[in-house]
């Protein structure tokens, strides 16, 4: 004997209005957790830009004595006829640049070798460059000064120079390892089996595949030689070798009243890192090479 089965009166069987409530839910606390999201994110970018915005505006305003009204440019023209910041730009640009350059030389090949070895060799190497990364630069400032003084580099930019690429070549090499380790080995393998060497594969395969992680690691080193205070406050000297940190606040005591010149110097010294970001953006890639090795 069978028994039917009656629908109870009011219930649809599949009614997909009670699933279409429980997405609508869903996608409004999404909403709620994304504006929530959003506003900490707008309350943290104000907190930053607001002295920024700030030094801009004085920058702009009329120096002290000065009888023209609103906003002028007229303390950029003064900073630049009247104060050496002209040669202090010059000689942080190319101090800085001269780091970027001979840093990623050499880290990009000994990041290689880093990410590919597997030697005990390799893994004590591996190992001092954290211990050395690890260490202020401080700690090595005095030695280092009577050192460069015998060698007659104190108060010379090339001085400062070969400083700042020992500084950064330790954490340069350990941000190319860790690029690299994200690049498939079998990429290479391929390579080699149609007759590449391992020199040949490293540069039209990982190298040519690392550009992010080669900018990420030149912005670094472009930055610490950029922002640097200390270092060339101990070993430079006289004003026509002065790089902007130590130039900077060397006008600031001189010109601790006038606002709007300090306020020009100091955007002057903001412009460069500013325009490597917007230039070099464009550039990253955050999802890299992974699927490269798709259907493999």
């Amino acid at each position: 004997m069978s028994a039917s089965l009656t629908p109870t009166p009011g219930l649809v069987v599949g009614d997909p209005q009670p699933q279409q409530q429980l997405r609508h839910r869903e996608v409004e606390m999404a909403a709620r957790g994304q504006w929530w999201r959003f506003l900490l994110i707008l309350v943290v970018t104000t907190v930053v830009l607001v002295p920024i915005l700030a030094v801009l505006w004085l920058s702009l305003q009329p120096g002290l004595g000065s009888p023209t009204t609103g906003l002028t440019l007229e303390n950029f023209v003064i900073i630049f006829e009247r104060t050496g910041v002209g040669t202090w730009l010059t000689n942080s640009l190319s101090t800085a640049l001269v780091t970027v350059l001979i840093s990623v030389l050499v880290a990009a090949p000994a990041g290689y070798v880093l990410s590919r070895g597997r030697s005990r060799l390799i893994s004590s190497y591996s190992l001092l460059l954290f211990v050395i990364q690890s260490l202020p630069v401080v700690t090595a400032a005095i030695p280092l000064f009577i050192l460069f003084a015998e060698l007659q580099m104190v108060d010379t930019l090339t001085g400062i120079t070969v400083i700042y690429v020992g500084s950064t070549m330790s954490v340069a090499i350990w941000m190319m390892t860790a690029y690299y380790d994200s690049i498939p080995i079998a990429l290479e393998e391929a390579a080699w089996i149609d007759g590449a060497s391992v020199f040949s594969g490293f540069l039209r395969i990982v190298l040519r595949n690392s550009l992010p992680g080669i900018l990420s690691t030149a912005i670094f080193c472009f930055l610490l030689a950029w922002n640097d205070y200390l270092i060339a406050l101990v070993f430079l000297r006289s004003e026509a070798n002065f790089t902007l940190p130590v130039g900077v606040q060397s006008f600031f005591q001189q010109n601790a009243t006038n606002w709007g010149l300090v306020m020009a110097v100091a955007v002057i010294m903001m412009l460069p890192p500013v325009i490597v970001f917007a230039a070099l953006n464009r550039y990253f890639s955050v999802g890299g090479i992974g699927g490269s090795l798709a259907g493999r």
